[in-house]
């Protein structure tokens, strides 16, 4: 993925480490401006738990010649503290964040430096999945999946709307060598709606005599 972004202190926010490794962020985290070597995408700098610290981090960037865009993040009992600093940041988030706004800010943030953020992705609705990870949420809630319940999902979800046989779910995901019989799919299918919720259970339609389809149809959209 290229450069890593720094983040600001070590140990992050359990919440900033869930949101970046389950987007599939390259990080690396540091409570010493003067440690870090190399390049760097960006930084993300949590500012709540020791403001000065954390404005003293981001001027000490500036001092080594570190020029990386730097988002804060920051509550809003907080924000008077940005008064007279906008020289030492691009952006910041307010916290608590959401999921996805955050990476939103991160994909924008690095974007002037041509090099891409995001890993691929898998997007339906809710539905995101990390193809490089193999992590998968909804609505920001980590699913915790097997790795064939992870590979039937990321199957189906790649082609939203198209209806497929349990014969072809079984050779495309487990294989052509694989044995089990079509009861195996339906198992599957079944533990993928617990996890994915009763609210988000019906992504997976059952096809009536053919098979299993993500998402709507064409017809349906």
């Amino acid at each position: 993925m290229g450069e890593p972004l720094l983040v600001y202190p070590d140990p992050p926010p359990p919440e900033l480490v869930r949101t970046l490794d389950l987007g599939g962020f390259n990080w690396k985290a540091t409570d010493s401006a003067q440690e870090p070597e190399g390049r760097w995408l960006g930084a993300v700098v949590a500012v709540d738990e020791n403001p000065e610290d954390a404005f003293g981090f981001c001027r000490a960037l500036r001092r080594r010649g570190l020029d990386i865009p730097v988002l804060l993040l920051i509550s809003g009992t907080h924000l008077d503290e940005l008064e007279m600093r906008d020289d030492l940041y691009a952006d910041f988030c307010l916290t608590p964040f959401h999921q996805r706004e955050l990476e939103a800010r991160l994909t924008h943030l690095v974007w002037r430096t041509g090099t891409a953020l995001r890993p691929e992705l898998i997007e339906y609705g809710p539905l995101v999945l990390n193809v490089e990870t193999y992590q998968a949420s909804i609505t920001g809630r980590p699913l915790d999946l097997t790795y064939m319940e992870y590979e039937l999902l990321k199957f189906l979800a790649g082609s939203p709307g198209k209806v497929f046989t349990r014969e072809t779910l079984l050779s495309r995901v487990w294989g052509y060598d694989y044995f089990g019989g079509a009861r195996t799919v339906d198992v599957h299918v079944r533990r993928l709606r617990a996890k994915l919720g009763e609210e988000h259970a019906g992504l997976i339609t059952t096809v009536r005599s053919v098979g299993y389809r993500f998402g709507l149809s064409r017809w349906e959209r």
